[in-house]
C-alpha cells in the first residue's frame, strides 16, 4: 500500500526563502500558470462538489484499522500545505476549515497523466479530490485519489512552515497568510465566535431582540469621542460615522420595545494602542423598567455565562495573573478608589485648585476648561484604573463624564453609573438611564458649551432624540460591552489588534 513514514525535512511544506529565492519563485509559479493556460486547462475552476471533511472523515472513520482501505468514495478539497514525492507514490497534505487530511496518490490508481499533474503542484495550491477512504499502515487516515483537480493556482509561495509567520506588522497586514501558518492565531478567532455566538444566545434566552440602527448619524452622540466626518453628496450634508447605538437604541424604548440589544461596529477618531482600535465592536443592551442594579446583575450573568461556555472554567490566565470571576464581584466607588491610591481624601468638597493639585503631583495634564468630574475621572483612569485587576464594578462616576446617566439621589455630581474592570481596563460600561427631558437638555446644552471651548469630544445636541424623550422614556438600565476587549481576556492577547480580522494599519509605502 505505501508508507508514509516522514522526518520533517522529507516534506515540501515552503522552505526559508530570502527575497531574491522569494521572487523567483513566483516567476517559477507564474510560467506554470502560463503553461496551464496555453495547454487549454483552467487554473481557476468554477466550482466544486465536496462531500467530505478533514475532521468529519476522522469521526466517521476512527475505527478504520491501519492498512485498510474502504469501497466510499468522497470529494475534499483544500489548501496543499505539505507534499513528499516517493516516485510511484505521492503523499500531498491538505488543509480545511476543520483541519489538515493526507492524500496518498498512487500512479496506478490515478493514471500517469493525472498523477504528474499532481506532481506539478505547488504548497499553497487550492486542489480538489474524489477517491476512496483508507487508513495507511502507518496509521494516517488518508484519501486516496481517483481524479484530482487544481482549483486554484498560488503564485505567492507561503512561509517556510516550522517557523510560520513572526514579524508582527506582516502577520497583522497579511491576517490571510497569518491564519494559514500560525494555529494559536485561528485560535484566538475561533474563540472570538464562540464569544459572539454565546452572546447573542444569552441575550435572547433574556428575551431581547437583536436590532439594527444607522451607522451614520447627523449628529455626534451616545458618548463622548471625536467622530468621523464624512460627507453625503446628494444631501449635502456631513454625516458622522456611529460613535455609540445608544440614542437610537433608546428611542426604540420610547417606541415600546422592553428589551434591545445590538451589536454594533462603532467608530471613534482617536489613538491608537493595545486597547483601542478606530473601528471596535460593542454589544449595547437597553432594558426598560430596570436601573443600576438590574444591569449589574446582567453584566455579571453575560460575563460569567459567557466565559463558562467557552473557556470552561471563571479561572481565565492574562498575561501571567490569575483573574477569577467567580461571583460575587466586589464594589467600589470610584472616590474611594482614588483617595486610597493618591493618600488623600479626593472629592466634590475640595476645591478644583486642589484637586488640580493632585492631578499635577500625578503628571496628570490638566485643561483649564475642566471641572472637578473631570478632573476626578483623570486621576481614575490615570494612576487607579490601570491597578485593578477585578472582576470590580467601579460605581458613582460624575456627573460631568456621565451626560446620559441619572444622578444619584442626594449627590448631583454624582451618577448611578458603573463600569466593570477587568485586568486594568474597562470591559463594561451601564447605567441608569436618564429619561427626564430637561434634564437631557441642559446636559446637551453643557456640552455644546465644552466643544464650543475645545472639547471636540463633546457630544452634540441631538434634537429628535429630545423629542422622542418628550413622548416618554420609560425607566431604564443601559449596558455596553466591549467585546473585543473580552476577547483580549479570554485568549491571553496583550493587544487589540491580536483579535480583530483586520486591524487599521497606516498605509503601506
Amino acid at each position: 500500500m505505501g508508507d508514509d513514514e516522514r522526518t520533517e525535512s522529507e516534506w515540501d511544506a515552503g522552505k526559508a526563502r530570502p527575497a531574491e529565492e522569494r521572487e523567483d519563485a513566483f516567476s517559477v509559479r507564474r510560467a506554470k500558470l502560463d503553461s496551464l493556460r496555453a495547454s487549454g486547462r483552467e487554473p481557476y475552476a468554477s466550482r466544486f462538489d465536496v462531500t467530505g471533511r478533514s475532521a468529519e472523515l476522522a469521526a466517521r472513520y476512527s475505527e478504520l484499522a491501519p492498512g485498510e482501505e474502504t469501497s466510499e468514495t468522497v470529494s475534499v478539497a483544500g489548501r496543499l500545505v505539505a507534499r513528499r514525492d516517493q516516485g510511484r507514490a505521492l503523499f500531498l497534505v491538505i488543509r480545511d476549515s476543520t483541519g489538515d487530511l493526507q492524500l496518498f496518490c498512487r500512479a496506478d490508481v490515478l493514471g500517469s497523466e493525472a498523477f504528474e499533474a499532481a506532481r506539478e503542484f505547488d504548497v499553497g495550491d487550492w486542489i480538489g479530490v474524489t477517491g476512496s477512504v483508507l487508513r495507511t499502515r502507518r496509521g494516517e487516515l488518508s484519501v486516496s485519489p481517483a481524479e484530482v483537480s487544481l482549483l486554484s493556482k498560488s503564485l505567492r509561495p507561503l512561509p517556510e512552515k516550522y517557523h510560520g509567520l513572526t514579524d508582527t506588522e506582516t502577520r497583522y497586514r497579511q491576517r490571510y497568510v497569518d491564519l494559514i501558518m500560525n494555529p494559536e492565531t485561528r485560535r484566538i478567532f475561533e474563540i472570538r465566535f464562540q464569544v459572539m455566538r454565546a452572546i447573542r444566545r444569552f441575550m435572547e434566552d433574556r428575551g431581547f431582540l437583536e436590532v439594527e440602527t444607522p451607522m451614520l448619524h447627523s449628529v455626534p452622540g451616545g458618548a463622548n469621542a471625536r467622530p468621523f466626518v464624512t460627507h453625503h453628496k446628494a444631501l449635502d450634508i456631513d454625516l458622522f460615522l456611529r460613535i455609540a447605538p445608544e440614542l437610537y437604541l433608546k428611542r426604540l424604548l420610547v417606541a415600546g420595545f422592553d428589551r434591545v440589544y445590538e451589536v454594533n461596529r462603532s467608530f471613534r477618531n482617536e489613538g491608537m494602542s493595545p486597547r483601542h482600535n478606530p473601528e471596535f465592536t460593542m454589544l449595547e443592551a437597553y432594558q426598560a423598567y430596570s436601573d443600576l442594579e438590574g444591569m449589574m446583575e446582567l453584566t455579571e450573568d453575560l460575563i460569567i455565562g459567557v466565559t463558562e461556555e467557552v473557556c470552561n472554567t471563571l479561572k481565565v490566565e492574562y498575561q501571567g495573573q490569575v483573574v477569577d470571576l467567580t461571583p460575587p464581584w466586589p464594589r467600589r466607588t470610584m472616590l474611594d478608589l482614588i483617595s486610597e491610591v493618591a493618600g488623600t481624601d479626593v472629592s466634590f468638597e475640595r476645591t478644583r485648585e486642589e484637586l488640580a493639585g493632585i492631578c499635577s503631583e500625578h503628571d496628570i495634564p490638566v485643561d483649564d476648561s475642566w471641572g472637578k468630574g473631570r478632573l476626578i475621572t483623570e486621576m481614575f483612569e490615570k494612576f487607579v484604573e490601570p491597578d485593578l485587576t477585578g472582576p470590580v464594578f467601579v460605581t458613582e462616576y460624575p456627573l460631568e463624564t456621565s451626560p446620559l446617566a441619572r444622578r444619584k439621589p442626594g449627590e448631583p455630581e454624582l451618577t448611578e453609573r458603573f463600569e466593570l474592570i477587568v485586568t486594568g481596563r474597562e470591559i463594561a460600561n451601564a447605567f441608569s438611564e436618564l429619561i427626564d427631558p430637561d434634564d437631557q437638555r441642559e446636559r446637551f446644552v453643557s456640552q455644546a458649551r465644552a466643544r464650543e471651548t475645545g472639547y471636540d469630544e463633546a457630544m452634540g445636541c441631538d434634537e429628535d432624540y429630545l423629542r422622542a424623550m418628550e413622548y416618554g422614556l420609560p425607566p431604564a438600565g443601559g449596558l455596553g460591552v466591549g467585546i473585543d476587549r473580552f476577547v483580549m481576556f479570554l485568549t491571553d492577547s496583550a493587544s487589540i489588534r491580536d483579535v480583530l480580522l483586520f486591524p487599521q494599519m497606516r498605509p503601506e509605502t
